[in-house]
């Protein structure tokens, strides 16, 4: 007997998700209807699965923050306008360039016209959704402020996408030096080493330890690449790996906020991601417990997200924000508890956290257009390094056989 996953409502509104086992959709509605629910959707589970191994897919199907924010813009100026729900997201499927998204756009407009919510609604595609949209929107339906909510969402992801770009602009350069490095060293041991190499062995001429890891690094990327591509990758996946595990995130974190240079900025950019995310969750009326729940989801350093966390536990008991957080100055900088028990104090919590997170955002801004400075030099000792290593490798055989000669 098929077995189907399905979605039901009840008279009074209430939905049900599950799965059932059924001759067909016409049966799996009679079996709900007794149990008083009325069937919205129903697939079988394979296809169910088969599509979600689809959605998984890294790369192809993910959506961009910059997407999904000219979609939450257009979605507020059309709203505003009085074109209804279901057929703006409609217009909006059709507009974008991205198949995942046209798809799942198309998915909300039918799920909206079925007579489900805007939050339900975006709940099932929740990894292009995270749960501050959710959340938003939901206290925005119930609030009636959907159009001022949607614009204070597509404010907070331009930025975010703003303050990506500017930390991605910052990155470019070491990474083509390190990946100019990384290349043109990889080239030299696989065509020039070799060739040295056998002149080496015809003079018979003594080579010392580092010449000879040289020598057998080249040989094994020249002979046996494919090894050394499956090692690449086995260490890539490994690294994703632990990523995903909480230890491998809690060192991650720790690691990355003890680089002199580093650490300054990631202390900057989730002290500004904290307060934008907050302010936008208060400004659109969602309490304060919950958003601090929300925000330590979507932040992206393990350290941050458990002092937001715990932070949100001793509120939830009646703590202040600013003692909450208190505990965690080595996270969050003394300005950001100040202003924070000002806010409190004053009931412009909101306000506050708006002035804040602009501050911190130009701190960030600063700090990137100043990487590039700070780390050229570093860059420049290693590349100097790595040079030197490959030079006197090769060129110490070379001495010893003129010392020999003579």
């Amino acid at each position: 007997m098929p077995k189907y996953f399905y979605t039901a409502r009840s008279k009074s509104g209430e939905l049900k998700s599950g799965t059932a086992e059924a001759k067909s959709e016409r049966d799996l509605a009679g079996i709900l209807r007794n149990e008083g629910f009325i069937l919205v959707q129903a697939s079988l589970e394979e296809k169910r699965s088969k599509k979600r191994l689809e959605i998984t897919i890294p790369f192809l199907n993910r959506v961009s923050l910059k997407e999904k924010m000219f979609f939450t813009r257009n979605l507020g100026v059309m709203v505003a306008s009085g074109i209804s729900l279901p057929r703006a997201v409609k217009i909006l499927a059709a507009q974008t360039k991205s198949k995942k998204f046209k798809q799942v756009l198309t998915n909300v407009a039918q799920t909206l016209t079925e007579g489900e919510s805007f939050s339900q609604a975006l709940s099932r595609h929740s990894e292009i959704f995270p749960e501050l949209f959710q959340n938003m929107i939901k206290v925005g339906e119930e609030a009636g402020t959907l159009e001022q909510v949607l614009k204070v969402l597509s404010e907070q992801m331009e930025k975010e996408h703003e303050l990506r770009s500017r930390i991605t602009s910052a990155m470019i350069y070491p990474a083509v030096i390190i990946a100019a490095m990384i290349g043109i060293g990889i080239l030299m041991l696989i065509v020039v080493v070799p060739k040295l190499a056998e002149t080496f062995e015809e003079l018979q001429v003594e080579l010392p330890p580092s010449t000879k890891f040289v020598i057998n690094l080249g040989t094994f990327l020249a002979e046996k690449w494919y090894w050394a591509a499956l090692i690449i990758v086995i260490v890539l996946l490994l690294f994703r790996a632990a990523l995903k595990s909480t230890s491998g995130r809690r060192i991650l974190a720790f690691a990355v906020l003890r680089i002199p240079v580093i650490s300054a900025l990631v202390k900057k950019t989730n002290a500004a991601a904290t307060v934008r995310t907050l302010s936008s969750l208060i400004t659109a009326g969602v309490p304060i417990v919950r958003g601090l729940e929300i925000v330590s989801r979507a932040l992206g350093n393990f350290y941050f997200r458990e002092a937001v966390k715990e932070a949100a536990e001793k509120v939830r008991k009646g703590e202040k924000i600013a003692a909450a957080l208190k505990p965690y100055q080595n996270l969050y900088p003394p300005l950001v508890l100040g202003m924070l028990e000002i806010g409190e104090e004053t009931g412009e919590t909101s306000s506050i956290l708006v002035k804040l997170a602009d501050f911190y955002e130009e701190e960030v801004a600063t700090a990137t257009k100043n990487l590039s400075a700070v780390v050229e030099p570093f860059l420049m000792i290693v590349i100097g390094a790595t040079v030197g290593f490959f030079a006197i490798s090769m060129v110490q055989p070379m001495y010893s056989l003129l010392g020999a000669i003579k």
